[in-house]
């Protein structure tokens, strides 16, 4: 399994799909054209602070609101390599997977991480911050492969044998 160290940006409970992506920037072409207004009604200079590979740690309910896609696509976007949640919405966990955004459900680290430190996560192990590890739940495998191939559709595909989406 996969070990990763990474910045951390830190967001409260009840963190809706319409923080994430605001209803006036769906009609926008590109989830590239969208990704800048990502959690704007709460913190604006977010999208632009997030760096490729840094893990969003928030608290419950992560996700809830609207089943709009755009919000786990934003995020991949972003090249954010994780969430960590207390917990998510269920329609938002299955999108996010389905886009290939790895997000890990931990009751306790959100009350002890601050944001700009630095967390180690040993994916389906447990997460690493400041000498203490807290237990993460396994995806299953067939998560995990979508996840690793980037989304469902291209889990698809390799899974027929078919040329990988570019």
């Amino acid at each position: 399994m996969e070990t990763f160290k990474s910045k951390v940006w830190v967001l409260g409970d009840d963190i809706d799909t319409d923080i994430i992506i605001p209803t006036d920037y769906l009609a926008l072409k590109t989830i590239e054209d969208m990704k800048q207004y990502a959690f704007s009604p709460l913190r604006p200079e977010l999208s632009s602070q997030i760096k490729n590979g840094d893990v969003i740690v928030a608290g419950k309910n992560f996700g809830c609101g609207s089943s709009r896609e755009q919000a786990p696509e934003i995020i991949k976007a972003l090249n954010v390599k994780c969430v960590i949640a207390k917990s998510f919405a269920r329609i938002f966990f299955r999108n996010a997977i389905n886009n290939g955004l790895l997000l890990i459900e931990n009751p306790d680290i959100y009350e002890d991480v601050t944001e700009g430190d630095e967390i180690e996560v040993c994916v389906n192990r447990c997460i690493k911050y400041k000498g203490r590890e807290y237990a993460i739940a396994s995806l299953p495998q067939n998560l995990v492969d979508i996840i690793n191939a980037g989304g469902l559709v291209q889990a698809m595909r390799r899974r027929n044998g078919l040329e990988p989406l570019r």
